[in-house]
């Protein structure tokens, strides 16, 4: 039968408990050896889960990778140290982290005083609404209180200290480790936990350590990022791209973060898939051949500067406009912010809950021109879902300046430029019997110095040998009589420049979990009956089979629908369990699944089937193959429900359709 009126999806509260008893018992995800007690931070996904994340993983590609010409990648886990080494993870990939003084246990600092004042601010707003008829607190209430830094303690706190907490909460992530030592001492901040005192922040480095081959001796990590493997692959992507910029190279693969205390689920684990684009283009014109597709979406933003002020106000405004007022640094990293939010709000990210935050001063990398992260609001509150940074050229800088490897672009200039710069001529008579072995690589070290660099060691020469640090740690001393440094005339006909890199990295898990407490909701008239209102595109199965009974005469019609859908590579599912057909349905509303197909003595004797659609639960009736066909519309997203309601009929219960 079919249902009247709107859905009422907001008919009962949001509960994560609800949600993730549901995302357990039908085995979206669990923890990893679970049945040995499992390991914070590590999880195993479950046949729902799964294809969720592969629907999701290709709804990405398609948006992105075949929309964009992208050029796929698919590189190492195994990383060298050296490579990490020279892009900065190896000395800079940490976080701080704080220990319990008694039991030792380790907190990550920013997120300790995030909790415990986000936690006190709750409790303050709960005091607020409480009547002044509450009993007076007793002293050893008091003193338990403090003990346990109760988290939701309705305690009203005075109106200087709200401000402040919520000051300090809007630049949470642009305090160094000393600042965040001061705000956990300042403001008493204990782990809440155990009602003990904490120590001071110290750095710890997020990666795994390993080492390759049977002797040790080459030491590698496993790869917090799938960045380096495109970076390293420059010069061979370039060439592939007939040696033109822009172009984008992307890669889809398992990261690996060794976090400090994960405890939220999938928002912060320890091995988690990444979808990273890098985007190369000229840094002299970084303009974007499509931003006019980009430019009118409107988008909530939180600008650095708000922030830095102590607000979280979201500033609501186009694309186009925030790079017109340099709010957004530039048309390419506009586009990109534009293309992340299409993305995430057509697989079912609501609008309204998506944020767009841009990096303050400490947390902004030293080289970078503008970053922005798409945040996205759970139960968990904002948690940065995609990072998008314009990354100027210093990745392919550092790694070419290591290797000694040209990682550039050669552009035949439209007219010759004469341009008079300080250039070394090497005396190869004395360079090679001084150096022997070593000369090519002394002789290439002097070759990659850029002028400034030369016109110094003219001057350090000419006043006595002078060493010379190569890329890889050697130096060697050099003289006066071993080369001459001066300035020469060039004629110019190519330019040559690196690239800078505008950088998407997207966290697929964290967007995995936000996506399902955005599409949960409970029936209106049972709020035990949970329902993930899926985007077809993305949703595990896309159609359930139901025959009415166990009856032999439905399984040959069984087979011939489930034979049409997977053949147009939708994905079922046969329910033909004992169940009641009522609860065979809410089980799989647990599943996301968005239409079923439910076959009885009709289908038999008239060929007809009923459809149903999962959140409105309206049937409507056709002939078997037009049904079949509404469905991979509807699943190809060529048509809506409104239009499937337009091609087949309501379903009465009694008539049949001719």
């Amino acid at each position: 039968m079919t249902t009247s009126g709107p859905v009422k999806k907001d008919a009962h509260p949001f509960s994560r408990e609800a949600l993730e008893a549901l995302l357990t018992r039908r085995f979206f995800y669990t923890r990893a050896f679970e049945i040995y007690g499992g390991v914070a931070g590590l999880y195993d996904y479950g046949p729902p889960g799964s294809a969720l994340q592969a629907n999701i993983i290709d709804f990405w590609r398609k948006h992105f990778i075949i929309e964009e010409e992208m050029l796929e990648l698919d590189t190492t886990i195994m990383t060298l140290s050296d490579v990490l080494k020279t892009s900065g993870h190896v000395d800079k990939f940490t976080d701080w982290m704080v220990r319990d003084t008694k039991t030792g246990d380790v907190l990550r600092a920013d997120h300790l005083v995030e909790g415990v004042l986000e936690a006190r601010l709750k409790g303050d707003k709960e005091a607020r609404g409480l009547k002044a008829s509450a009993a007076p607190e007793s002293d050893a209430d008091k003193k338990k209180k403090r003990k346990k830094d109760v988290k939701s303690a309705a305690v009203q706190l005075p109106d200087a200290l709200v401000a402040q907490y919520e000051s300090i909460l809007a630049q949470i992530d642009n305090y160094t480790g000393a600042q965040l030592g001061e705000l956990i001492r300042t403001h008493a901040i204990l782990n809440p936990d155990t009602g003990n005192e904490v120590g001071e922040p110290v750095e710890f480095n997020l990666m795994f350590e390993s080492s390759i081959g049977p002797t040790g001796q080459i030491k590698g990590y496993l790869r917090p990022e799938t960045a380096q493997g495109h970076f390293v692959n420059f010069a061979r992507l370039l060439e592939f791209n007939y040696g033109r910029v822009p172009f984008a190279s992307a890669q889809i693969g398992r990261s690996f973060r060794n976090e400090i205390s994960p405890r939220a689920g999938l928002i912060r684990v320890r091995e988690f898939t990444m979808a990273e684009i890098e985007h190369y283009v000229d840094p002299l014109n970084k303009r974007h051949a499509r931003f006019d597709e980009a430019k009118d979406i409107l988008v909530n933003l939180l600008p650095k500067d708000v922030q830095a002020s102590g607000h979280t106000t979201l500033t609501k405004m186009t694309i186009g406009e925030a790079v017109a007022k340099k709010i957004v640094d530039n048309e390419t990293l506009g586009y990109f912010l534009g293309r992340i939010y299409l993305f995430l709000t057509a697989i079912g990210i609501d609008p309204a809950r998506l944020r767009f935050r841009q990096h303050m001063q400490n947390e902004m990398a030293h080289y970078a021109a503008d970053c922005w992260d798409a945040e996205i609001q759970s139960s968990y509150g904002w948690v940065e879902c995609v990072g998008c940074a314009d990354r100027s050229a210093y990745d392919l800088s550092v790694h070419s300046k290591r290797t000694g490897q040209k990682l550039v672009v050669r552009q035949a200039l439209p007219e010759p430029i004469v341009a008079e710069r300080w250039t070394a001529e090497i005396e190869k008579k004395l360079f090679g019997p001084r150096f022997k072995k070593d000369a090519k690589a002394v002789e290439d070290g002097i070759m990659a110095l850029d002028e400034q660099q030369l016109l110094k060691l003219k001057m350090d020469i000419a006043n006595g040998p002078t060493p010379l640090k190569l890329a890889d740690g050697r130096e060697f001393e050099i003289t006066s009589d071993l080369l001459t440094i001066s300035k020469r005339v060039f004629k110019e006909t190519v330019r040559e420049f690196t690239p800078n890199v505008i950088e998407p990295s997207f966290g697929l898990g964290r967007i995995f979990y936000s996506l399902l407490e955005h599409v949960f909701w409970s029936r209106e008239s049972d709020e035990n009956r949970g329902v993930l209102s899926l985007p077809s595109a993305i949703a595990p199965i896309k159609a359930l089979i139901v025959p009415i009974s166990s009856n032999e005469q439905f399984t040959p019609v069984v087979r011939q629908i489930s034979a049409q859908l997977r053949k147009a590579g939708i994905s079922c599912r046969v329910d033909d369990s004992n169940a009641s057909i009522g609860k065979r349905y809410a089980r799989n509303d647990e599943l996301g699944t968005p239409f079923g197909i439910t076959i009885d003595f009709a289908t038999v004797q008239n060929g007809t089937i009923t459809l149903r659609e999962r959140d409105t639960t309206d049937q409507r009736i056709g002939k078997i193959e037009q049904v079949v066909a509404v469905i991979i519309d509807l699943v190809e997203g060529t048509i809506d429900w409104t239009e499937a309601c337009k091609r087949l009929p309501a379903y009465t219960g009694v008539q049949d359709v001719d």
